[in-house]
C-alpha cells in the first residue's frame, strides 16, 4: 500500500489496495485507519467493489446510520444515496461548508464515499482540517471560546423547505443538539474548530464577560459565529477531489468540513456513502 500526501495541510491518496480486502483484513483495516487520524481524509481510485463490500469495510469503523432526508440503499441499510439529476436546479444542502449531521446529539464518527456516476468535469469535493483550523486561530479568540457551546439544527436547513407541517414533525424527532464550540478528538487528543453551517447560535454567550447591554448578545455573538464558520473557506486548510467512477472518499467527520461543489448541472452525479455512528461530544 502507498500513501501520498495531497496538501501540506490534509488528505492523501492511497493505492495498491482494495477496500474488498480491507473489510476482512485486520492489519490492513488498522493501517487504513491509522492513516486516516493522520491525514484526516484518504482518497482511492479504481474501487470497483459491491455495495455489500462498501458497507462491510465501513462497518469496520463502527455501526451504520441512515439519513432522515436522503434515502438509504433498500438491500444495504445505511447505505444512503446522494444522487443528483438535472431536474434538482434548487438542491441547496451540500454546497456548503459543513460536518455531516452534527444536528444530531451523536454526530457521525466518518464516512465511507463512492463515486458511482459523476459528470465529466466539475462536481469535485473540498474538505477542510478544522483540527488546523483551530490551531491557528489567534490565542485572544481561543480564549474567548474555550468554554462556549452552540446550537446546530436540521429544522433551518434540510427543514427550511418543507411544508410548515413537516418542518415541525422533523425538528420533533431531531431537536437542535448542543456541542462544544471546540471538540476534543476522542483518539487523536486534537482540539477541533466544531461549529459549521448547521451551527445556529451559541448558548451561553449572554454572560457578563461578554455582554454588557442585551444589543451586545445579538451583534458579538452573531459576528463571532460567522468569523469561526468561516474558517473552513480558508484555502490553506483544503485539499480538493476531482471524482471519477469508483473512487472513493474516507474521512474523519470529528476533525474536518466538507463542501461538494455543484458546478455541474444539468449532469447526472450519483454517491453512496456509509455515514459510521460517532460517540458523544460531551
Amino acid at each position: 500500500m502507498k500513501i501520498e500526501p495531497l496538501t501540506c495541510a490534509i488528505g492523501a491518496q492511497i493505492s495498491g489496495v482494495s477496500l474488498a480486502d480491507a473489510a476482512r483484513d485486520d492489519a490492513l483495516y488498522e493501517e487504513i485507519k491509522a492513516a486516516l487520524l493522520r491525514h484526516k481524509v484518504l482518497f482511492l481510485r479504481d474501487q470497483a467493489i459491491s455495495r455489500a463490500d462498501h458497507v462491510a469495510f465501513a462497518r469496520r469503523f463502527g455501526e451504520l446510520e441512515d439519513h432522515p432526508v436522503a434515502g438509504s440503499d433498500p438491500e444495504h441499510p445505511g447505505l444512503v444515496r446522494i444522487y443528483k439529476s438535472p431536474d434538482q436546479p434548487n438542491d441547496r444542502y451540500e454546497n456548503s461548508w459543513h460536518t455531516d449531521a452534527t444536528w444530531r446529539e451523536v454526530p457521525p464518527m466518518g464516512c465511507v464515499l463512492r463515486c458511482v456516476e459523476c459528470p465529466p468535469v466539475g462536481g469535485d469535493t473540498m474538505w477542510a482540517n478544522m483540527a488546523l483550523a483551530y490551531e491557528r486561530l489567534p490565542e485572544q479568540v481561543k480564549q474567548q471560546i474555550a468554554g462556549l457551546r452552540a446550537r446546530h439544527s436540521i429544522e433551518c436547513t434540510f427543514g427550511a423547505a418543507m411544508p410548515i407541517e413537516r418542518r415541525l414533525a422533523l425538528k420533533a424527532h431531531f431537536p437542535d443538539a448542543e456541542h462544544p464550540v471546540v471538540r476534543t478528538h476522542p483518539e487523536t487528543g486534537e482540539k477541533v474548530l466544531f461549529v459549521n453551517g448547521f451551527t445556529t447560535h451559541f448558548t451561553n454567550y449572554h454572560t457578563p464577560e461578554n455582554v454588557r447591554y442585551g444589543q451586545d448578545f445579538t451583534q458579538g455573538g452573531s459576528s463571532l459565529l460567522q468569523y469561526l464558520i468561516s474558517q473552513a473557506a480558508i484555502p490553506e486548510y483544503q485539499v480538493r477531489w476531482r471524482w471519477q467512477p469508483n473512487s472513493v472518499a474516507i474521512w474523519d467527520n470529528r476533525a474536518t468540513q466538507h463542501y461538494a461543489v455543484m458546478d455541474y448541472p444539468p449532469c447526472h452525479r450519483k454517491m453512496e456513502r456509509a455515514g459510521i455512528i460517532g460517540t458523544p461530544t460531551f
